[in-house]
């Protein structure tokens, strides 16, 4: 058949200037369009174009499941940061401690591990732009403001996105410079929290045109959010003999006397307050009609309080803390984006270079008298100088720990990619990929007081250090090519292979007099080598390895408002090593996905439902746990597989309502038996080992549903464009993690749902908004942890009388609750010009 008997695929083109000015000013996403008409029928929705495949395309157009809320509707929806588009997004869980400590899973690919500074990869890649971002300290929280698009992607995006893109990925896109004309806009915002305080955000942009051919935007914004947890009045006492509690004037075997307990002095309300401030520059130069080089800076710096769950034992939304908890987290990313032709291909550069950095401290009182005290530990924590029984050596009357954590992140990527005409029959996209990334962590837990003798060499009151540099690398080749079988019949087919080098290297543990078996003692295995300011090296592990990542795409146009499709693809996490030393590396894990999907529109373009189903199997996935000595164990645990759907409907009833609506159900669990055998290993079949996990068991931070609801009505308003808008969300239960006992003492997250509303009005360039989050005022839980193994730490422990004859109170469990933020009222003025 001849190429001039097919006709233009209209709307894909690749990513260039003109592509990328145009997403600037569209308006509407299958799940939230517009409330403006496209076209000559006034209740059409309007088209949204995307770069999901890295080609400007229709959205409807594209054989994939995408999600997507563009410019506009950040807008409309009042989102400034993570927690609030999520909502809209079902196919993303996630698992938090407080901001910009977040894990992020997609279609219930979730292990619920710990999160930990030494452990896997995310199976989620994130992007600003076309950089990655990701990092295993958390996703960052970007704020959200004067973006085109946030896309996300859900199932393996292995061909294109590469590793951490194992389970789908998240993109956040920033508008461009505009050389057409100067504008911008201010928007101004105050709110309040219930059982908190006000806050606020002032935001701003300014896009300016130096010349025909320049222009540059410049973005700035700065965020209050108030606290809502109060730090109250709380005892905790230290008995050095272990958990049961002694009769008065009784003796402790090896000690010459009795530690005293402790009493908090940081009671405060609303004590976890966050301050949020940054900005972007972005150029853009035009040399002549086919090349346009744009750089671009972002920068961020957040600065937290307080800890971001409370402690049902203690009350709502109500802690005891005994000493201060912080974090500063601070990035930036400087890019550049290249786009031109050579002949009639598109040639793309994106390089760029991102570090991040991390200073916190937390209180880790809960540690302290939990598990060194139930294990005895805490019988060590002594002043003077030299071992217990020396003269002068006394227990230390408060010897709670803190951590002090220091991190500090930086990613160099680059990527290069050539690609055909979309208008060919026969198209393609070509690319060299390649990143690597550091990460040095500092986690220094301290005892203030503690003899000098149990320390770790030269660091003052450390029990416990982690000193180690990690570096994840990643060299990738990619491609994908579609071929027009006929005018309706498309096949796609895609490759990466990869390669992938990570290592560890440093010290970790206990000083040379406090332990026999962990830390310095295991210096002189590594004899003659440093590592920055650590006592020594006892650590210095890497693996690599090579393999690749595959898709087949089969999409039939039933006409030019339906589209169905058939995807076979996989995605991949690389593996890496424990920095225990008893522990090997772990291997890969992969994720297999076989989905059906729909894309159709209606009524003349009025109604929009698309949708995807899929089975996915995770093999051999990455599982962390706690292991000895409560080290970060990473090991392959048996597979997992997932069974669900993910829809969406949009409905523009009339030019005054729209309605939208979106959901996700998946059954995600494991698919055999899950042991270890008595040194931690993971093993399978299980033999005489305990089951710690049974088969059939749900995957944690996963509902079976979650879905929500938009209704949108216009109307004039004395002059005005006015409009009133309602979102209900809904989640069912989940769990916080894999193993039955942790279930036994952590419990489950029960499902909840949630009411946001808003009134406002528009009139020329000025706009006016009320807004209501959470109106039920809903405890929906986001999260549910324990400071340390959940067995010691989530029980609680009775009153008694110590050793002294002097009676402590009660302990109560140490299970923190995440909640979404309570009911939050606001008002949002804006002025563009």
């Amino acid at each position: 058949m001849a190429k001039s008997n097919f006709p233009k695929r209209t709307g894909a083109a690749p990513v260039g200037v003109a592509a990328l000015l145009a997403t600037t000013c569209l308006v509407a996403h299958p799940a939230f369009a517009a409330d403006a008409a496209a076209g000559p029928n006034v209740t059409s929705l309007s088209e949204l174009v995307v770069t999901a495949e890295k080609r400007s395309e229709n959205i409807q157009k594209v054989p994939m499941s995408i999600q997507a809320i563009d410019t506009k509707k950040l807008e409309q929806l009042n989102v400034t940061n993570f927690g609030d588009f999520v909502k809209f997004v079902p196919s993303i869980q996630y698992e938090t401690f407080g901001p910009s400590v977040t894990t992020i899973y997609m279609r219930g690919v979730a292990d619920g591990g710990n999160g930990n500074h030494s452990g896997p990869l995310p199976s989620v890649g994130t992007y600003l732009d076309e950089l990655p971002i990701t990092t295993i300290g958390g996703t960052i929280d970007v704020h959200v403001y004067d973006m085109a698009r946030v896309e996300v992607l859900p199932g393996p995006q292995g061909t294109l996105y590469g590793a951490s893109s194992e389970s789908g990925t998240l993109r956040l896109i920033t508008n461009k410079p505009d050389t057409s004309h100067l504008y911008g806009s201010l928007d101004v915002q105050g709110n309040y929290v219930d059982h908190g305080s006000v806050g606020e955000v002032i935001e701003g942009f300014i896009n300016v045109p130096i010349t025909d051919h320049i222009a540059f935007r410049l973005v700035a914004f700065d965020e209050y959010d108030s606290g809502y947890i109060d730090n109250v009045f709380g005892q905790r006492a230290f008995v050095e003999c272990g958990n049961a509690p002694l009769p008065a004037g009784s003796p402790c075997p090896g000690v010459p006397g009795p530690v005293d307990g402790i009493v908090s002095n940081h009671v405060q309300n609303n004590f976890n307050p966050v301050e949020t401030y940054g900005g972007r520059l972005a150029f853009k130069f035009d040399l002549g009609d086919n090349w346009t080089i744009m750089p671009q800076f972002i920068a961020q710096d957040m600065r937290a309080n307080g800890t971001f769950g409370y402690n049902p034992a203690v009350g709502d939304l109500k802690v005891n803390r005994f000493q201060p908890d912080s974090d500063h987290d601070r990035w930036y990313q400087a890019g550049l984006t290249i786009n031109g032709k050579i002949g009639k291909f598109d040639l793309t550069y994106a390089g760029g270079y991102f570090e991040r950095k991390i200073n916190s401290l937390t209180d880790y009182t809960d540690y302290s008298v939990a598990y060194d005290q139930y294990y005895g530990s805490g019988a060590y924590w002594v002043g003077g100088n030299g071992p217990i029984g020396t003269p002068g050596v006394t227990p230390l009357p408060h010897p709670q720990q803190a951590i002090i954590g220091n991190d500090w992140f930086s990613k160099g990527s680059n990527e290069l990619r050539i690609a055909s005409p979309a208008t060919d029959r026969f198209r393609f996209i070509l690319g060299l990929f390649q990143e690597r990334q550091t990460h040095w962590i500092i986690q220094d837990y301290q005892i203030q007081g503690l003899d000098p003798y149990y320390s770790v060499s030269h660091w003052p009151n450390t029990i416990w250090l982690t000193d180690q540099d990690r570096v994840d690398s990643d060299k990738a080749v990619f491609g994908e090519a579609s071929f027009d079988i006929t005018s309706k019949f498309t096949v796609t087919g895609g490759l990466r292979y990869y390669s992938y080098n990570n290592s560890l290297y440093g010290f970790y543990g206990f000083g040379i007099n406090y332990s026999s078996h962990t830390g310095e003692v295991k210096c002189a295995n590594f004899p003659g080598q440093e590592f920055r300011n650590a006592p020594c090296v006892n650590l210095n592990k890497d693996v690599s390895a090579t393999g690749e990542t595959h898709k087949i795409n089969a999409t039939y146009h039933i006409d030019d408002n339906a589209l169905v499709y058939f995807t076979y693809s996989t995605g991949y996490r690389p593996g890496g090593v424990n920095r225990s030393g008893d522990f090997g590396p772990y291997n890969p894990d992969y994720l297999t996905n076989y989905e059906v999907g729909w894309k159709t529109s209606w009524l003349d373009r009025s109604l929009v439902w698309n949708g995807a189903l899929y089975w996915e199997d995770w093999s051999r996935f990455q599982f962390a746990y706690l292991g000895p000595n409560s080290l970060t164990i990473v090991q392959n645990a048996p597979s997992a597989r997932i069974l669900g759907i993910e829809t969406n409907v949009e409905w523009r009833a009339n030019e005054h309502l729209t309605v939208s609506a979106s959901g996700a159900y998946n059954d995600a669990t494991l698919t055999a038996d899950f042991c270890t055998d008595p040194n931690g290993n993971v093993v399978s079949p299980c033999g005489d080992n305990p089951v710690l996990a049974p088969k059939g068991q749900q995957l944690p931070y996963t509902p079976k549903f979650n879905g929500n609801i938009t209704a949108r009505y216009t109307f004039p308003l004395m002059g005005w464009n006015g409009h009133a808008q309602a979102s209900l969300f809904y989640q069912s239960s989940r769990l916080p993690a894999v193993f039955t006992a942790d279930l036994q003492n952590l419990g489950t997250m029960p499902g909840y749902a949630t009411l946001d509303l808003s009134f406002g009005a528009e009139h020329d360039k000025t706009a006016l908004e009320i807004f209501i989050k959470n109106a039920w005022d809903e405890r929906g839980q986001v999260n549910r942890y324990t400071p340390c193994t959940t067995s010691v730490c989530a029980p609680g422990y009775p009153a008694g009388v110590g050793s002294n004859g002097i009676a402590y109170p009660a302990t109560p469990p140490a299970v923190y609750v995440v909640p979404i933020q309570p009911l939050t009222i606001g008002i949002r003025l804006s002025q563009k010009f």
